[in-house]
């Protein structure tokens, strides 16, 4: 499928925050459900499946946009029985997608925490962010705030086989400089790396190289996992794209989701060390990427 102009839909919402298990954060906001970067690897595509919704080429061609988000946020952030708990912002959905342009729902969300004085994390792939660097910045004095760019890769041919819609690499880079200039705690999430194709050692060092120079707080990894609906998918394009790569996956993914620890710990050990030589601090910043079996509640309130 080709790509074709999404479709939004403006349908208010009855909550805001949603309850996680199985991430390091336990309440995740998504101003918008769909995404239009449509990336073959999205572990989202999961919960779609789930859900008895497309996880297939369909899915980020029907945008759900919350118009009443904010709103409702700040009634949930306002009940005497919330405590001002780390808040996970993107995590089924990029907050920064092209829409966030026009509805500035993912804004008026950063508005409400900072008058809340509540602390929040947003993963992002779009520096569309930039935009926003006053109210994150007003929100950063009164609560902690960090920031994650996903850049899986720097290669020019695995971005645009893997995420068709995503702004550059390079671009997403520049983004993390302005923020740090600004003062925002901000990482890069190499996630995912995809095995035999974006795991190099020339391909890790370049991307914590590229980093270091925007001035990221921190840079970690995950590898690719599959679970039904995401794996269907990443592997008719890995068969489009790499097809000499299908047995190895087939193998590598037989009858799990997760690598071994054994497959793992390679990268994410030349990860570490590149960022201790090359003098990235290696911790996370709270990243939006699960660690086992994820679950998102209340996705599609």
């Amino acid at each position: 499928m080709g790509r074709v102009a999404p479709e939004y839909r403006e349908e208010p919402c009855r909550s805001a925050l949603n309850r996680v298990k199985g991430m390091m954060f336990d309440w995740s906001l998504n101003p918008y459900m769909g995404c239009v970067h449509r990336c073959t690897f999205c572990y989202v595509r999961a919960f779609e499946l789930r859900a008895d919704r497309p996880s297939d080429d369909r899915y980020g061609t029907s945008i759900r946009v919350k118009v009443n988000v904010a709103e409702v946020l700040r009634r949930e952030l306002a009940r005497p029985s919330w405590a001002r708990e780390c808040v996970a912002i993107g995590a089924a959905t990029d907050p920064y997608q092209p829409a966030e342009g026009h509805y500035r729902l993912t804004r008026a969300c950063i508005e409400a925490l900072a008058e809340a004085r509540n602390p929040f994390s947003i993963i992002t792939r779009g520096p569309m962010i930039v935009r926003d660097v006053d109210v994150l910045v007003e929100a950063a004095r009164r609560a902690s705030v960090s920031v994650t760019f996903s850049i899986p890769t720097l290669d020019e041919d695995v971005w645009r086989r893997t995420e068709p819609s995503t702004a550059h690499p390079r671009q997403r880079l520049r983004a993390v400089a302005r923020l740090v200039e600004a003062g925002i705690k901000t990482g890069v999430g190499m996630a995912p790396v995809l095995p035999g194709i974006s795991d190099r050692p020339e391909q890790l060092r370049e991307v914590v190289q590229a980093a270091r120079e925007a001035g990221a707080a921190g840079v970690w990894t995950n590898l690719l996992f599959l679970r039904p609906g995401t794996r269907e998918h990443f592997l008719e394009h890995l068969a489009e794209d790499w097809p000499e790569l299908v047995p190895r996956y087939r193998e590598l993914y037989r009858e799990r989701a997760y690598l071994r620890a054994e497959e793992t710990k390679p990268v994410r050990l030349q990860v570490s060390a590149l960022a201790r030589e090359l003098g990235v601090a290696d911790r996370r910043v709270r990243p939006a990427e699960p660690e086992e079996e994820p679950e998102q509640l209340a996705l599609a309130v």
